[in-house]
């Protein structure tokens, strides 16, 4: 039994953080204690939970049974102690020098993030945000261990979880260069399948969507000749041939070197929702960016 008078916090604090590096060098600098002090912090914690913790593997340290049954339970346990000792006190943001992280693909940074910069500029003109490429399944654990404040992501496929709130409903429309020879209002079903295509790939390099899929249930198939990772790439392939695509509505709304019309089918759109963590969900820091960013997106 562990006597809670005589317990080391710091110990506790140790623990933690090597329980998500599972590396004494990266826990170290992490905490800024030097490699031997971590190294003592973790054979004090050996000693007190009586068993050996992370042992060496392949790939950093791997956790023991009975780490993996302490990390959640302590974890929120240090947030818990964290809220309590810290001061309650409104957020400022003319005054906040805060740093944010979010993680978005380009056409949500495109959609969601530019819209709201100008306002968080000149609301908080201390505080900074970084942007990191999305990774849909790094978005839980990321969130989990603080990396991340939000994340923006379509609602399918979205990991559970996490807090959520609904930013808009997107849905598809046809674009492709001013001036494109083949691309009018009226289209027909079989004028659009004989258009040549670029999409953007959800599985990096593949040529069939959401498009291809309401195609095939109606027999039809549609000229795929462009496969391209990000958003950005196709706008501009689109600006400068006569390649064609659908593209979420936001994306297109205010691009001059395109012209936009109305797809002769019905493709699914998609809900885009902003996630986070329940750890940030009561902060006054958090709470206003998030609210910023709903309010103009």
């Amino acid at each position: 039994m562990i006597n809670l008078r005589s317990l080391d916090l710091n110990l506790l604090v140790t623990l933690d953080v090597l329980l998500t590096e599972r590396n004494v060098t990266r826990a170290a600098r992490r905490l800024n204690y030097s490699q031997p002090s971590v190294s003592v912090h973790l054979a004090k914690l050996r000693d007190m939970f009586g068993d050996p913790l992370l042992l060496p593997g392949p790939r950093g340290m791997q956790a023991t049974a009975r780490a993996e049954e302490l990390r959640q339970p302590l974890r929120e346990a240090l947030e818990s102690l964290e809220r309590a000792v810290t001061p309650g006190r409104p957020f400022n943001p003319a005054e906040s020098e805060h740093t944010w992280r979010v993680a978005a693909s380009d056409s949500s940074g495109a959609t969601i993030l530019l819209p709201a910069m100008t306002a968080i500029r000149a609301a908080a003109p201390g505080t900074r945000l970084a942007v990191l490429d999305l990774v849909p399944s790094h978005i839980a654990k990321q969130a989990e261990q603080g990396e991340v404040d939000l994340a923006f992501h379509t609602e399918e496929g979205s990991p559970p979880g996490l807090r959520r709130r609904k930013l808009f409903a997107e849905r598809y429309v046809l674009a492709g260069r001013v001036g494109h020879p083949h691309l009018r209002p009226g289209l027909t079903l079989a004028e659009f399948c004989e258009l040549e295509h670029v999409m953007m790939s959800p599985d990096r390099g593949g040529f069939h969507g959401a498009t291809d899929d309401v195609l095939a249930n109606a027999g039809l198939k549609r000229k795929v000749v462009l496969s391209v990772p990000h958003f950005l790439l196709m706008l501009s392939v689109l600006a400068s041939t006569d390649l064609v695509a659908m593209l979420p509505s936001r994306l297109v709304r205010n691009t001059q070197a395109l012209q936009v019309i109305e797809p002769p089918l019905d493709v699914p759109g998609y809900d885009m929702v902003m996630r986070w963590h329940e750890r940030s969900h009561r902060d006054p820091a958090h709470q206003w960016l998030r609210e910023i960013i709903a309010t103009l997106a």
